[in-house]
């Protein structure tokens, strides 16, 4: 039901979108981005708000769009994904990545709070361009309901990076959207031995966008603080985060029974299976 401002409220199906290689493409070719993502932003409005749904806002080249139901947020995506495979960015097509998630969501001053946001952000993240995945919770939702020639393809569970529960994956198939994709872009993908973690990682953002940008600058970056403050917590979350940037992946080495520089490298040594 509408909230606030239109907005719908209670369980809510949230669609996020993001613009695949915008910083490169920004970087070569300005004028033509201009263009490109006026018309990017135009087509996926559009696509929403023709299926009753709410941009809540943009993400610089992307955006986060708020449903009813789970059938018009599949439509949405749909619609979008079809209609922006014919726009030509400056070196071809322009590749949005899509991700579809239904949850309980607070809403707060126009805006949305809450792990069912952080898990549909963590879908659009995991897909790649053309491609729109949805959550089993949207998937039950949504039964034998989708409509026209549009079914659901089961990618099986995987890890997404907020190191929570894995989250079984499914990909929307429709007439017009692409069927071949690479793996997904989840921590299954590379190498690592990041542990499950029992909670999502919620309000701690700016300590991770700190972290993330030191360790831009640096080859090691140390977290210091007493004990229980959350820094193992915060060090494998910023690790899921980056391990994009890090072809051999993510390892966590426990150092605590390390009393010496030999029992040091024992640990590591045995971490990395080397």
């Amino acid at each position: 039901m509408p909230g606030a401002g239109g907005l719908p409220t209670g369980t809510v199906t949230f669609l996020f979108t993001d613009l695949v290689g915008s910083t490169r493409l920004w970087d070569e070719h300005p004028e033509a981005m201009k263009e490109a993502l006026a018309r990017h932003d135009e087509i996926l409005r559009g696509a929403v708000e023709s299926r009753g749904g709410h941009v809540v806002k943009t993400t610089g080249d992307g955006l986060h769009a708020a449903f009813t139901t789970a059938e018009d947020a599949i439509g949405a995506a749909a619609d979008g994904q079809r209609a922006l495979s014919d726009v030509q960015g400056p070196d071809g097509p322009l590749r949005v990545r899509m991700g579809v998630h239904t949850g309980a969501a607070t809403h707060r001053d126009g805006d949305y709070f809450g792990t069912a946001v952080n898990r549909a952000a963590r879908l659009a993240a995991a897909a790649h361009g053309g491609q729109a995945l949805v959550s089993l919770a949207t998937a039950e939702l949504l039964g034998d309901s989708i409509a026209g020639d549009a079914s659901l393809l089961d990618l099986g569970e995987h890890r997404l990076r907020d190191l929570s529960r894995p989250e079984r994956v499914f990909q929307l198939r429709a007439p017009g959207l692409g069927e071949e994709f690479p793996p997904l872009r989840t921590l299954d993908a590379y190498a690592g031995n990041l542990p499950l973690q029992l909670t999502s990682f919620v309000g701690r953002d700016d300590e991770l966008d700190r972290v993330a940008k030191a360790l831009d600058e640096a080859r090691l970056v140390t977290l210091i603080g007493v004990g229980g403050v959350g820094k193992t917590r915060l060090a494998t979350q910023v690790a899921a985060e980056v391990l994009p940037r890090f072809p051999d992946g993510a390892w966590l080495c426990e150092l605590a029974a390390a009393s010496d520089p030999e029992a040091l490298v024992q640990v590591v040594a045995a971490t990395l299976g080397v």
